[in-house]
């Protein structure tokens, strides 16, 4: 007879309903619930997570199944259970920050009727990247928004979202922030939001092209660490060199000062004996390009200084050798 009371498996929208009101519950009355009550409420949710992770991604036995994913998603984005997920992230566990976190990247890719629906929900609910950005001030919570936002852009709406936002020059000051894991992951994120949508990056860059690359300039290729300023000519070699930025590129490398800039850092970066492999090959497969822009390019005023810096940098380029 016991087993003609088993309980009814759980469908993948009853695990989202479910993790919805556990949400609520995390969100809206902790103050009322006793220390034991909430602690077991808290693992239950990560429970509910953990099992809308397994079956976005699938698990040792078994690959995800489409259908499953798909009614998953709709529900996630019928309601806003991302939007709780996201404010309550600091209330769940190492663990199931983890898998809350592959869970918002995973449904980011997964389309309902060959649409992308995350993308229509964000589009509608901007606040949330606002949320995400904000969330590189968090040391405890940096590296989880920063994996979602990353996969948020990923949508082109989203990113021409934070590129007009006020947000985007925040970037510059997250890059270098003290905490070398955190600034890594927000110049990830700076790179992907300059790199992925190339029509919404030229655009941008077109509109506001003075006020970027002062910012760059000064905060990226100028600063006083190293890391920093190498990974700012490496960005600033995949934007210059992508065929949508030809009008940029002009534009930045008809500047003294911008060129100044470059060769003080590229004479820099010849005198460094371990030069990073991943640099020397963007340089390697640009010297045609760069050795006849450096050749064409003259100044008004006659500056010995200038001459002997440029003809400096242009040996050192002729002269390198791909890398492994």
């Amino acid at each position: 007879m016991k087993g003609l009371f088993k309980s009814k498996p759980r469908t993948p929208v009853d695990i989202v309903r479910q993790t919805r009101d556990l949400l609520i519950y995390a969100d809206q009355s902790s103050a009322s619930l006793s220390d034991s009550k909430r602690e077991e409420k808290m693992a239950e949710l990560a429970k509910n997570i953990r099992e809308l992770k397994s079956i976005l991604y699938g698990n040792s036995e078994s690959e995800p199944v489409s259908e499953a994913c798909a009614q998953l998603t709709q529900e996630f984005f019928r309601e806003n259970t991302l939007r709780l997920l996201i404010f309550c992230l600091s209330q769940l566990n190492l663990e199931a920050r983890k898998d809350a976190t592959q869970v918002v990247a995973n449904l980011q890719r997964q389309q309902v009727n060959s649409r992308l629906i995350a993308s229509d929900y964000l589009e509608k609910n901007t606040d949330l990247l606002d949320t995400l950005i904000a969330g590189y001030e968090n040391t405890d919570m940096a590296l989880h928004y920063g994996v979602m936002l990353r996969e948020c852009i990923r949508h082109q709406t989203v990113a021409r979202y934070v590129l007009e936002s006020p947000n985007v020059k925040k970037f510059f000051d997250y890059i270098q922030l003290p905490y070398f894991d955190i600034s890594a992951d927000a110049a990830a994120t700076f790179k992907e939001l300059l790199t992925r949508h190339k029509s919404t990056v030229a655009e941008f860059l077109s509109k506001n092209y003075d006020w970027f690359f002062a910012e760059f300039n000064l905060k990226l290729l100028e600063s006083t660490n190293y890391i920093t300023r190498r990974q700012a000519v490496k960005l600033l070699g995949d934007i210059l060199l992508d065929r949508s930025n030809a009008v940029v590129m002009t534009r930045y490398v008809s500047s003294r000062d911008n060129l100044r800039i470059l060769m003080n850092l590229l004479r820099l970066f010849a005198a460094n004996q371990n030069k990073p492999p991943d640099i020397v090959n963007i340089l390697v497969a640009n010297r045609s390009k760069l050795l006849r822009l450096f050749a064409d390019f003259k100044i008004d005023k006659e500056d010995e200084q200038f001459e002997a810096d440029k003809a400096q940098v242009v040996r050192e380029i002729a002269a390198l050798e791909p890398r492994e």
